[in-house]
């Protein structure tokens, strides 16, 4: 059994939130990639990771988003991932999983077929580098392509770690759809047959507009749900794009998330610890419901 398995046992599992809302509060500059602070300033990448476990996080994710080879050129991108997992994993402890995060390098959409050895090999290296630096799995997210989804699910699976596959789904009419047309449960099925451990959905959507993604998801396969959705859509004021809504507020679409068959709920853009810790709460309330 993988330690998806194990936690989806005892689910609803509570995630961890976004980590760019918390790294720019933390002082990040606008246009650096937050990955290389794994290097340069880990006690505050370490700060935010801690701070999801104290909310009650049981799963935390790493602050390795953009480490791959396509996004961070010439960096020592192997030193990145290992960091960030180390640093997740200090923060963690015994009693919380960590999961790599590795996301889209988008060069299937731009350059089609010819990259995908080229993507299939970064995000082999990036997963590794995951693997040895401590995390327990690996979350695949914020994928608009599912074909580059499928290649990284692979590649993360040739290095011996569980996976989970998660694309944005925010365009189409109902804004149900990737970037690329392709609808929650055919998703799901062609993820679940790339063997995923877990499938999902996370940024793009706002949690009030999740459960509908979420049940097309889960009606097409029998594997757990990861949802982390956003704090509502993105409105701009000033130069700074906000999130509206608030934890109670987030929180009140969680109990819509688990009858839909959300097994693992967490945050995207604009959450944050107080977001999770409101999860939490409400998760724990209805396990003590009769």
């Amino acid at each position: 059994m993988s330690v998806v398995d194990e936690l989806a046992a005892h689910g609803p599992v509570v995630l961890d939130g976004a980590w760019g809302t918390e790294l720019f509060a933390a002082g990040l500059p606008r246009g650096e990639r937050p990955d290389l602070w794994n290097l340069t300033h880990p006690e505050r990448v370490e700060a935010v990771a801690r701070s999801y476990v104290e909310a009650g996080s049981r799963v935390i994710l790493t602050n390795t988003f953009q480490a791959n080879r396509f996004a961070l050129g010439e960096a020592d991108v192997v030193a990145v991932a290992r960091a960030g997992a180390e640093i997740s994993r200090r923060a963690a402890g015994d009693a919380v999983r960590v999961f790599g995060s590795i996301g889209p390098t988008n060069a299937m959409l731009v350059a089609g077929d010819a990259d995908v050895g080229a993507v299939r090999a970064a995000f082999a290296e990036a997963a590794a580098a995951l693997r040895d630096g401590g995390a327990d799995a690996v979350v695949i997210e914020t994928m608009s392509d599912v074909h580059e989804a499928i290649v990284a699910v692979e590649a993360v699976r040739s290095v011996g770690l569980p996976v989970v596959a998660c694309l944005t789904f925010d365009s189409g009419k109902q804004r149900d759809r990737t970037m690329t047309g392709v609808r929650p449960g055919d998703a799901a099925r062609m993820l679940t047959d790339a063997g995923a451990d877990a499938v999902g959905a996370n940024c793009g959507m706002g949690v009030d507009t999740a459960a509908p993604i979420c049940e097309a998801l889960a009606s097409a396969t029998h594997l757990p749900v990861w949802i982390k959705a956003n704090a509502g859509l993105p409105e701009l004021v000033g130069r700074d794009v906000v999130y509206s809504l608030g934890p109670d507020q987030y929180s009140t679409f969680v109990p819509a998330l688990v009858d839909a068959g959300a097994v693992f709920i967490g945050g995207c853009c604009g959450t944050t610890p107080a977001h999770i810790g409101a999860i939490k709460r409400v998760t724990e309330s209805a396990r003590h419901t009769p």
